[in-house]
């Protein structure tokens, strides 16, 4: 009797869906198909899923493979990441594909050099802000740091992760646009980032106040400053923080009132133009003591050009340049924006590092790169190009849990890790987390310590430009200076550079220890 009531009351609640599906408006699919025109729309919602993980192979998905994340996964977890039998990519019609050429012998300062130490950082090359003598000038102790994300775009749980695994991995955190949060204090050491919003540092009206920015700098481990002028994800593109999600707890880091919308805008405020860019950098830098860079993707030249042409001059510049490529994706954007606007991470910086290096200016300037540099043969890609150093953002998603399922822009990340929803948040634990990316840096870092020895070099920033070589086509190659058009010398240290990073690599000896296979 229960079970035929039970029968009779799914019968009902079917009739009435079917009912509603032919007398709605809404879904002209609905309305022609009643009941089976679901299954369209529950298979649309499944369908990221599904092909994630039945239908792709392991090289299809973007914007990182099924082999991609499981490398990055292991190496996170201190497991296995070696992969057996092989590779299964088509490496002889891999169009763009790049290739690293290892030496027999290795050279003279990376023969006497020895092996390096693959759990101790892996120093940059160069002092940020020595060459234009900031008073809190200094090297980093990693090649390898987390990039901009903000509070508010990942979840506190996930901010405090990466902060706390910075600091483990001896490496910089960026504390991203949207302000220095209780959540960035773990301890890592921070660069923090100044939008065109300045939240954390304006004024009522929205403008820049430079008491409240040092403030700011004096209440936490700030090593550096960077004034961000575009991103990847949605470079030239404004935003909007909707009042619903400006609680106390943002509007307080934020400095902007609770409750309200508040407009990120495109540009700047506080300056126009390069002239008015350079003496708001020195301004920074003067009542700060610290280096002070810019962060943008790259579109049309003439801003680089001018900036080059200006810092040529000696007595203004920025300290560091990051370079985002149009294919990052940490920030929710318009899908024309995330397709076709800016240019792509290796064009983008050699165009940038070409500029500056035509000038001489290379060796004064520390260069950043960021945009899916987060795995070994990208990330030596872009060392080769001229990067000194290498953020990394989505990578590091990855490592605390993120399963890729691009739902950043919805609040409904199922991990925790991109959204404010405190149920879902719950499930990152920081502590376990904090050391899975404290693996996953050190992890990088090892990989490009084997990779530069495999080159015949000491240090990563000591692979060239002709050292790797990009697919052109079926059984065609080219170098990477060919391919970008590098004349002799771009993309390599100065003499007296190379040799002072390889004296201080060769004061910390060590073998490196394989994983167990």
């Amino acid at each position: 009797m229960r079970v035929r009531s039970i029968g009779v009351a799914a019968a009902a609640v079917v009739a009435a869906v079917a009912a509603r599906d032919l007398v709605q408006k809404k879904h002209a699919l609905l309305r022609t198909f009643p009941l089976i025109g679901h299954a369209r729309y529950l298979l649309e919602t499944i369908g990221p899923e599904l092909r994630q993980y039945i239908v792709t192979s392991n090289d299809e998905e973007r914007p990182f493979t099924r082999d991609q994340r499981s490398w990055i996964y292991a190496s996170a977890k201190a497991e296995n990441n070696y992969f057996g039998f092989g590779t299964d990519n088509d490496v002889e019609h891999m169009q763009g594909h790049a290739y690293l050429k290892q030496r027999t012998f290795a050279d003279a300062l990376s023969e006497a050099q020895g092996p390096h130490d693959p759990q101790a950082p892996l120093p940059c090359a160069k002092v940020l802000g020595g060459p234009r003598g900031r008073a809190k000038a200094f090297r980093p102790a990693s090649v390898v740091n987390i990039s901009a994300m903000s509070f508010g775009s990942l979840s506190g749980a996930a901010v405090t992760a990466l902060n706390k695994g910075a600091e483990q991995a001896g490496a910089m955190h960026n504390t991203g646009e949207g302000g220095l949060s209780p959540y960035h204090r773990g301890g890592g050491d921070l660069v923090l980032q100044i939008g065109t919003a300045y939240f954390g540092c304006r004024n009522e009206d929205g403008s820049f106040n430079l008491d409240k920015l040092k403030a700011v700098v004096a209440s936490a481990p700030v090593k550096a400053l960077e004034i961000k002028l575009s991103q990847g994800a949605k470079p030239g593109l404004g935003g909007m923080l909707p009042g619903a999600k400006v609680t106390q707890e943002i509007a307080d880091i934020r400095g902007i009132p609770v409750g309200e919308d508040c407009a990120s805008p495109s540009r700047h405020t506080a300056f126009s133009d390069v002239d008015s860019m350079l003496d708001f950098v020195e301004l920074l830098a003067a009542e700060t003591g610290l280096p002070v860079g810019i962060k943008s993707a790259v579109g049309e030249m003439g801003f680089w050009r001018e900036l080059a042409k200006l810092m040529a001059r000696g007595d203004r510049g920025v300290d560091f340049i990051t370079v985002d490529g149009g294919e990052g994706g940490t920030g929710a954007a318009p899908l024309t924006f995330a397709d076709s606007v800016s240019l792509p991470f290796r064009m983008g910086f050699s165009r940038v590092y070409g500029t500056f290096a035509e000038l001489g200016l290379t060796d004064d300037v520390v260069f950043i790169g960021s945009g899916k540099l987060g795995l070994p043969e990208n990330a030596a890609v872009a060392f080769a190009l001229g990067a000194d150093m290498i953020n990394v953002a989505r990578e590091a998603m990855l490592s605390i849990g993120c399963i890729q399922s691009q739902k950043c822009h919805t609040d409904k990340c199922p991990t925790g890790v991109a959204t404010q929803n405190q149920w879902l948040a719950r499930g990152v634990d920081p502590a376990s987390k904090s050391t899975r990316t404290a693996t996953y840096l050190r992890t990088l870092r090892k990989e490009l310590t084997k990779l530069s020895s495999a080159v015949g070099v000491a240090h990563p920033s000591l692979i060239t430009a002709t050292d790797i070589e990009i697919l052109n086509g079926d059984y065609d190659a080219r170098t990477l200076a060919a391919a970008y058009g590098y004349k002799d010398g771009w993309g390599e240290l100065g003499p007296h550079l190379a040799e002072e990073i390889t004296t201080l690599l060769a004061a910390k000896p060590a073998t490196v220890q394989e994983p167990v296979v």
